[in-house]
């Protein structure tokens, strides 16, 4: 097992009341440390101590025996044979905890003892005590804490169908976890990029789903290959492999999610069978056929097995991204849809989703699946994951459902930590430690009821830019720190710079005991342009789209974006970048700025951005033309230019600059439906 116990250290100088001490290092924060009156007496832990236990099943006591004895060096004793002893304790109930994962540490000079309605709670005592054992260089102040967690969903999902990943890496983020006391660990095992577990019925999918050549996803382009092929990369899952990660997550307290994507996402599937696919030929579409009935036996047949393996309550369906085209013209959907009453592809998708929940149901576990579920309507039982935004999770908790928050912005971790200069390759986006903090699952603005759905919080690393399991921890790391203090802290209690200073101590415990960490210390930070509002001519004047509107999905602040004074940051979904989509190669951008009177003209530009990976383009030219009646316009600069695809994140400035005279700016943008999007119109 690895050790794993994270904290900082400790300066007896530091006054009562100081953040460090409050929290005595411990990571998540817990809900309560009192700190003894006097710092005299102390829990020596180096001279000497003994472990025992009440109330704790055999069991549950060897899970909590071996963290001790790997952590501290301690075995099992009995009383009286050592200098100080640590006593964990089963009890009936604690102050204001209802979850079952809490405890109360209580240390004294002279021993500590651990309560816990469950083994889970004392295993999470054990390793705060051990971060408070590294925050104070071994000698504990006498103190007592009240812990428990806000939510009980505290979620890391991994991504194994883009990058495999094989079984002791899977293993050594488990460490990680329990340290930080995440207990839901969702493993995405299948995509377009490999299927990676054994199904006994269904060989082809290990024989030749599950590797294609090539070392990344732009040079295998969903291509597969046999296993034997000499040039064949990837692997999968036995299903001994998938039953020792799960016993060694449930001696760490953590329940192993398994993901089978269905309808989309299922390239892999339909190239080894493609018979399940609309048109019954490989690499066409992505999507199961939902009108056919092989369909379903096959992911009935799959879950049987998926079900033999994994004891979980969710099993994972996916159902997010699924492109439907292919089933507009399908005789077989077509003829599902009539058949059932169904008016259109997104009624669909909810009769596949109905049927698979209905028969998970049937064996006792529970469907959860990402947020696009909702769409044509779904089960009343089943379990929503929110990715798009916090929006569709409000939406799935107000209609009743568990509801657990992934939104992009705050919890996928496969974009850029850091200025995207300074890092490796990422899929783009910015997404910085402190804004993974900043995040409140179900803040007070939301009902009682809504806010009891919210079960809660899960990051992601997806991996298709992610290739080595150096690459994946640095990606992790330290912001799964930031996301397990949101699943466990009150955010009443939530204060960045105390979460910082204990975080650099964490993720330098990390990075000691093995794992590649990003290095807190060289963080560049945000984008220049957008640390301080710009003035400018334009500022706060009247923008009027003409016959072209923002994409929802990225409006941010609307019609004020573009004359707000805020410039972009690094990331294009940070609600200073506006997002403009269209399907042709005409104007996606069309906007005239009132100056409301005739103004000396300087200069006029707008920052762009692009990022190829999601798919943000630079226009291929804009136009910036003037008038003093705002129908009548000259053109100043016709900008063309010719954008090459790179893999970073890139920014451009089309502008002009020269001596002109007018009261209405026009700024016209067009590009090669691509997204495009900009920041704001400066105009001097």
């Amino acid at each position: 097992m690895t050790a794993l116990a994270v904290g900082i250290g400790w300066a007896g100088a530091e006054a009562a009341d100081s953040p460090q001490v409050a929290a005595g290092g411990i990571l998540p924060r817990p809900v309560s440390i009192d700190m003894k009156d006097g710092r005299q007496a102390c829990f020596d832990i180096a001279k000497g101590i003994s472990v025992s236990y009440s109330g704790v099943p055999a069991s549950e006591r060897n899970r909590i025996s071996e963290y001790m004895d790997s952590r501290f060096g301690v075995a099992d004793s009995p009383a009286g044979k050592s200098r100080g002893r640590i006593e964990f304790s089963i009890v009936d109930s604690l102050p204001g905890d209802s979850s079952s994962e809490g405890y109360v540490l209580d240390i004294a000079g002279d021993g500590v003892h651990a309560r816990a309605t469950s083994a889970a709670g004392l295993f999470y005592a054990a390793h705060s005590l051990a971060q408070l054992a590294d925050t104070y260089d071994g000698k504990i102040p006498e103190c007592s804490i009240v812990d428990y967690p806000r939510f009980q969903y505290r979620g890391l999902m991994i991504d194994v169908s883009r990058n495999f990943r094989d079984k002791n890496f899977i293993k050594k983020q488990i460490d990680a976890m329990a340290a930080l006391k995440l207990n839901r660990l969702h493993l995405h095992l299948t995509d377009a990029a490999g299927w990676r577990m054994q199904i006994d019925r269904y060989p082809r999918l290990t024989e030749f789903a599950a590797w294609r050549k090539g070392g990344s996803w732009k040079n295998w382009d969903n291509k597969y290959c046999e296993a034997t092929d000499p040039e064949a990369t990837g692997g999968f899952y036995t299903k001994d492999d998938l039953r020792d990660i799960i016993r060694y997550a449930a001696d760490r307290y953590i329940t192993v999610i398994p993901e089978i994507e269905m309808p989309g996402h299922s390239a892999e599937v339909l190239a080894a069978y493609p018979e399940l696919s609309c048109t019954g030929e490989p690499y066409k579409h992505h999507e199961f056929c939902p009108g056919n009935e092989a369909t379903y036996e096959f992911l009935q047949n799959v879950l049987d097995e998926v079900i033999e393996v994994f004891p979980s309550e969710y099993i994972h369906i996916g159902g997010d991204e699924a492109a439907k085209d292919a089933w507009k013209k399908c005789p077989k959907c077509t003829a599902r849809m009539a058949d059932e009453g169904i008016k259109d592809v997104d009624g669909l998708q909810s009769y596949l989703i109905h049927r698979i929940d209905r028969y998970l149901d049937s064996k006792g576990r529970t469907l959860l699946g990402w947020d696009e579920i909702m769409e044509g309507g779904v089960a009343p039982g089943a379990a929503v994951l929110s990715w798009r935004g916090f929006e569709p999770g409000v939406k799935a908790a107000s209609a009743g459902h568990a509801t657990v928050m992934a939104p992009g912005r705050f919890c996928y971790f496969d974009g850029y930590q850091d200025a995207p200069a300074t890092q490796p390759e990422a899929i783009g986006g910015y997404l910085p430690l402190e804004l993974v903090y900043s995040f409140d699952p179900a803040p007070d603005s939301l009902s009682v009821d809504v806010k009891e759905h919210i079960k809660g919080v899960e990051a992601t690393l997806f991996t298709e830019y992610i290739a080595t399991d150096d690459h994946a921890e640095y990606m992790l790391y330290p912001r799964l720190l930031a996301l397990a203090e949101v699943a466990w802290t009150p955010q009443s209690l939530k204060e960045y710079d105390n979460f910082y200073t204990r975080a650099l101590a964490a993720n330098d415990r990390l990075a000691r005991d093995g794992y590649n960490v990003f290095d807190m210390r060289s963080e560049v930070g945000n984008r220049k342009e957008a640390l301080a509002p710009v003035s400018h001519l334009a500022l706060n004047k009247n923008a009027v789209y003409n016959d072209c509107n923002w994409s929802k999905s990225y409006p941010a602040a609307e019609a004020k974006t573009l004359t707000d004074g805020l410039r972009g940051g690094w990331n294009y979904n940070d609600f200073r970048w506006q997002g403009f989509f269209n399907d042709s190669t005409d104007r996606a951008l069309d906007v005239t700025v009132d100056l409301e009177r005739k103004e000396k003209l300087s200069y006029i530009g707008a920052d762009f951005m692009q990022i190829c990976g999601p798919d943000v383009w630079f226009p291929v030219k804009v136009v910036i033309s003037v008038s003093d009646n705002g129908t009548d316009f000259t053109p100043l600069a016709v900008i063309e230019h010719e954008p090459k695809e790179d893999s970073g994140v890139s920014f451009r400035n089309y502008g002009w600059t020269g001596s002109a005279e007018a009261r209405y700016v026009r700024y016209q943008a067009f590009n090669r439906s691509h997204f495009m999007f900009l920041d704001e119109i400066v105009i001097r």
